[in-house]
C-alpha cells in the first residue's frame, strides 16, 4: 500500500504552503536583513531579537498569541473582518500568516550574514560610479549574496514543511484546507496507524535529506562563481 489520496493531498497542501511562505519572506525578509546588516542604530539589537524569537519561543506560545491576534476580537481579525475577509484562524491563509512569523528568522538570519560578509568596499566602489543606493543593492549586493539567498530560501521552505505546533494551533485539522503533512502524521499516530505514519514520515525524511544535500552541494559552486 502506497500513499493514500489523503496523504497526497496533505503533501500538496504542505508544498503549497511552504512555497507561498518562502516567496512572501523573500519579499519581506530581504529588506529586514539588509537593514539589520547595515544599520548602526541602537534599535538593531531589539529588532534582531524579535526576528529571532521564534527560534526559542515554544510554537504553542507563538500559535496562541497569533490565534488571539487573528481571532474575531484581535487587531488582525478585526482588520480582516473590516475588509470582508473574515477571521483567518482555521483557514489556509491563516496558516500562511502564522508560518511567515514562525519561519521569519530562517530567512532573515542567513541573508543578514550574507549581506554583512559583503563589506563596505563593493558598495563604496558602486557609489563612486554614481550608482544610487537602490542600484547598488540590486547590482552589487544581491549578486554577491546569492549563496545567502539560496540558503535562506531552502531553510525557510524546509522549515515550513516541518511545522507542527503553530499550524495545529492556527489551522486545526481540516482535510484539504489546513491538514498539512505533519498533522496527517500526528493523526496516524493517534489512531495507532503506525505503518501509514511511517510511510509519510519516510517521504518527509527523504525530502529533508535531499534538500539539505542539494544545498551543501550547490553552495561551493555559488561561492566559486561569486
Amino acid at each position: 500500500m502506497l500513499l493514500t489520496d489523503s496523504d497526497l493531498q496533505a503533501l500538496w497542501l504542505t508544498a503549497r504552503l511552504a512555497g507561498i511562505v518562502t516567496l512572501i519572506l523573500l519579499l519581506v525578509g530581504t529588506p529586514i536583513a539588509w537593514w539589520l546588516a547595515r544599520t548602526k542604530t541602537a534599535w538593531k539589537g531589539p529588532i534582531a531579537a524579535v526576528v529571532a524569537l521564534p527560534l526559542v519561543l515554544p510554537p504553542s506560545v507563538l500559535g496562541f498569541y497569533l490565534l488571539l491576534a487573528m481571532g474575531p476580537h484581535g487587531p488582525v481579525g478585526q482588520f480582516t473582518q473590516a475588509l470582508g475577509i473574515g477571521p483567518l484562524p482555521f483557514t489556509f491563509w491563516g496558516l500562511v500568516l502564522a508560518s511567515v512569523f514562525y519561519s521569519l528568522p530562517f530567512m532573515v538570519q542567513p541573508l543578514q550574514i550574507a549581506f554583512e560578509a559583503i563589506g563596505e568596499r563593493p558598495l563604496e566602489v558602486a557609489a563612486t560610479l554614481r550608482a544610487s543606493p537602490l542600484d547598488a543593492f540590486f547590482t552589487v549586493a544581491v549578486p554577491l549574496a546569492r549563496p545567502g539567498f539560496l540558503t535562506a530560501s531552502v531553510l525557510t521552505f524546509a522549515h515550513t514543511v516541518g511545522e507542527f505546533g503553530v499550524v495545529l494551533m492556527i489551522g486545526g485539522n481540516l482535510p484539504g484546507v489546513t491538514r498539512v503533512a505533519s498533522v496527517q502524521i500526528y493523526d496516524y499516530v493517534e489512531a495507532f496507524e503506525y505503518a501509514q505514519a511511517h510511510r509519510l514520515s519516510a517521504v518527509l525524511l527523504i525530502f529533508s535529506f535531499l534538500v539539505l544535500l542539494a544545498l551543501y552541494a550547490w553552495r561551493p559552486n555559488l561561492k566559486t562563481r561569486a
